[in-house]
């Protein structure tokens, strides 16, 4: 299951990977918080199911948490990828999925939404991405891989931002395909992936 809010090329980097049986996992569906985004128009030429629950269509944000946690569920995911959907999921979704996320830096460097220029602002010469499990925080759930980004002289948030899509698309595919073939556990804030590993 994915859950997206715009452009969808994280997901479409995993539908592409699914597409190989070797793979081992495969998108089952991918829901959106708007109408209308090119994430949901890549799973429709994918034939993959699609739904939206907006905020704005409930009484309160605990209202849709239990919607998105019951339309989820519908599909019976093994693991939930949030790949640039822009809503904080609620203590339904989390206390019912397992979660994960990417984020454009070396965290817990740079939290939040703009990682990317912070990093640039700050001065540092390597940034990068990291996939990590979502908890209650705002980029605070235990990290499962990064991978480092050098800041190039003459670098804007934009050309620096690109890069690091490059290598976040392609560490997410890895980290998702190995969860799914080979289980993980989580122990404190370490997550082991392997074939030993069960999945909790």
């Amino acid at each position: 299951m994915v859950l997206v809010s715009g452009s969808g090329t994280n997901l479409q980097a995993l539908l592409d990977a699914s597409a190989d049986e070797a793979f081992g996992a495969r998108v089952v569906a991918v829901g959106a918080d708007r109408d209308g985004i090119e994430g949901l128009t890549r799973a429709e030429r994918a034939d993959v199911p699609t739904f939206v629950q907006k905020v704005g269509d409930h009484a309160t944000r605990e209202k849709w948490d239990e919607a998105l946690t019951a339309q989820i569920a519908e599909f019976k995911p093994d693991l939930v990828v949030s790949a640039g959907f822009m809503k904080i999921l609620g203590p339904r979704v989390l206390g019912s999925f397992s979660v994960v996320n990417t984020h454009p830096a070396l965290l817990p460097a740079f939290q939040g939404a703009h990682a990317v220029r912070e990093a640039l602002s700050y001065g540092v010469r390597v940034t990068g991405c990291t996939v990590h499990l979502v908890d209650a925080g705002v980029d605070t759930g235990p990290v499962i891989a990064q991978e480092a980004v050098a800041v190039q002289d003459g670098d804007d948030e934009e050309s620096l931002h690109e890069r690091i899509k490059t290598v976040e698309r392609r560490l997410l595919v890895e980290i998702v395909g190995r969860m799914a073939r080979d289980g993980w556990t989580v122990s404190g804030r370490t997550v082991r992936l392997g074939r030993a590993a069960s999945r909790s």
